[in-house]
């Protein structure tokens, strides 16, 4: 197994996934993962192994389409940084690789670990964003298996003076904790955070007032756009940096890459995608992208009879702008053009 990419690579310019667990012992109540698979058994996911092949610039079927360092999203579906890690040491290895090597990448995690001077010390030496998830204090019910609000605080107070940048991850946020948000901008301001991402929660089941988009039930812009304005705000009058997770609302950020790598040298994302498409930015795609069988990532967007033949035909180009074309009308509305 190694680095990953599958149907975020349409919106995200950071798509390329990295998990060194399959499951995870928060047990958020939210967690959109549960949805898929039982979350409670906690194995071992992708290996050192695996990531120095990335890094050494070995791609692999779904990855083929990039031929430069990108950065790599560490955690995008389990904690790196989880009780069990303490035992097992598999993030530990591969941070150590990562120090070595100084390649870039983006970690989120809600964990305790990455404060212990153990780890600290290693994140201190990389090349990296480090995200931690927290919304507000009421959300201590929703996260059982986390530490709580008040000392993730604490954490990236540790933290945030021995790496690079860290980026606050309010999400998923609900409207009703808006001023619970706006009262901890200071704080996380004081903690040395540099910036914060907010997004929406989507729910599987339809409520009143809720919008559908694609899949999920959705905030409407009515509701999150004016929050999300006064978050943007607050956190300029504290001198810090706003993101817009919400693919609706995404160039409300201070940059369009939501990750917080705006800026730092080295970081460079993946800028072709339809967000940036649909938001008029005019992004090139690469020579390699352009190239035939570079599209492999395209398979879990296209699961209809024949279309893995098809996909090994085209290139990575050549079907972004295949399903810009096929579903305008449901992209413009999935990056809220039309809402």
């Amino acid at each position: 197994m190694g680095c990953k990419c599958g149907s975020q690579i349409i919106l995200c310019n950071l798509p390329v996934r990295f998990d060194t667990y399959t499951g995870c012992s928060h047990a958020c109540k939210y967690c959109f993962v549960q949805k898929k698979q039982n979350i409670s058994k906690i194995q071992r996911g992708e290996t050192v192994e695996a990531l120095r092949s990335f890094i050494e610039g070995k791609r692999c079927r779904d990855t083929a389409w990039c031929d430069w360092n990108i950065p790599i999203h560490w955690g995008g579906m389990s904690d790196p940084f989880q009780p069990i890690e303490k035992s097992i040491r598999a993030s530990y290895e591969c941070l150590k690789l990562l120090a070595d090597t100084q390649y870039p990448f983006v970690v989120s995690t809600k964990g305790r670990l990455i404060a212990d001077p153990e780890y600290l010390d290693l994140l201190a030496r990389c090349n990296c964003v480090v995200q931690v998830s927290m919304v507000c204090s009421k959300y201590d019910q929703l996260e059982p298996g986390t530490p709580p609000y008040e000392e993730r605080l604490k954490i990236v107070q540790t933290v945030a003076v021995r790496v690079q940048r860290v980026i606050i991850r309010i999400q998923p946020y609900m409207p009703e904790v808006f001023r619970d948000v706006m009262a901890n901008i200071p704080r996380l301001a004081q903690a040395g955070v540099y910036g914060v991402v907010v997004e929406g929660m989507k729910f599987y089941k339809g409520k009143k007032g809720m919008v559908k988009i694609g899949g999920d039930h959705c905030y409407p812009l009515s509701v999150l756009r004016p929050q999300f304005t006064e978050i943007k705000a607050e956190c300029h009058r504290n001198g810090m940096k706003f993101y817009s997770g919400e693919n609706r609302l995404r160039s409300m950020g201070d940059d369009m890459c939501c990750c917080g790598i705006d800026g730092l040298k080295g970081f460079r994302g993946n800028d072709y995608n339809l967000c940036m498409l649909m938001n008029g930015k005019n992004p090139k795609a690469t020579e390699t992208m352009k190239t035939v069988g570079t599209g492999s990532c395209f398979r879990s967007i296209k699961q209809t009879a024949g279309a893995s033949k098809k996909i090994d035909r085209q290139s990575f180009y050549g079907l972004m702008q295949e399903e810009l074309l096929r579903k305008t009308d449901y992209y413009r509305q999935l990056f809220g053009i039309m809402e």
